[in-house]
């Protein structure tokens, strides 16, 4: 299937490992033309290069108006923007009682107003040329909460509200705002939690964890041509783990 995406200009956040390096690679592999960001300068213009990215930036997300910049850089350099993809990692893990009021602020600035600000950033030239396609990157967490990630449980279900809130205000405008919820996927991020991946399979109907090229698909259809009527969904890929409605 031609996805339409050949010549498309994306913006991937931090994108250069993990998920955020599988929904880049597949937006490349369909002739999207993609910059990509993280916070070392050195390994995301390596990611750009293996990737086939048009450019690597570096970026501290946990820093108040840099996504703001970000949006502006990547605009500049590739003419323009009609894919924004949010992707930050996640925040420090932490029963409530553990979590401190600075890991707190340090979680919603990364992983709350990075999203906002790029959003605004992206959005009137997205509404101008009356197509945009913008996809949040969050996490099961954000309907199911995990136990003992209280800052990315919280934050991530507030982020969910903001899709469904942008959503029907720029529909009429042909920009579609949809959230991508990756259960336990097979990144860094399952190896820092310190949980046995067959382990966590008991829990998981699939009874294997997902391929981060599995999300990444998902996330090129979301942005492609053809998925111009799906807007305000928060689609999960995740063997079959939520359970609920």
């Amino acid at each position: 299937m031609d996805l339409g995406l050949r010549d498309r200009r994306a913006l991937v956040l931090g994108a250069s490992s993990g998920l955020g390096r599988a929904v880049a690679a597949a937006l490349v592999a369909e002739g999207a033309r993609v910059a990509i960001c993280s916070r070392n300068k050195a390994r995301i213009e390596a990611a750009a290069r293996e990737l086939g990215a048009q450019v690597g930036l570096s970026c501290d997300l946990t820093t108040p108006g840099a996504a703001t910049s970000l949006v502006d850089a990547a605009r500049q350099r590739l003419g323009g923007l009609d894919i924004l993809v949010t992707n930050t990692g996640g925040p420090p893990k932490g029963r409530f009682e553990d979590v401190t009021v600075e890991m707190w602020h340090q979680g919603f600035q990364s992983l709350w107003l990075s999203a906002v600000d790029a959003i605004r950033a992206a959005l009137p030239g997205m509404r101008q040329q009356r197509w945009g396609r913008i996809l949040l990157v969050t996490s099961t967490a954000a309907k199911e909460p995990i136990p003992g990630l209280t800052v990315s449980s919280g934050l991530r279900a507030g982020l969910l509200g903001l899709m469904n809130s942008l959503a029907p205000e720029v529909a009429e405008d042909g920009v579609t705002v949809n959230a991508l919820l990756p259960g336990y996927t097979a990144t860094a991020r399952i190896t820092e939690l310190g949980i046995p991946e067959e382990t966590l399979a008991e829990h998981i109907p699939a009874r294997r964890l997902g391929r981060p090229e599995e999300l990444g698909a998902m996330a090129a259809f979301l942005a492609s041509e053809q998925a111009g009527y799906v807007t305000g969904q928060a689609i999960a890929v995740d063997g079959g783990f939520i359970r609920g409605l």
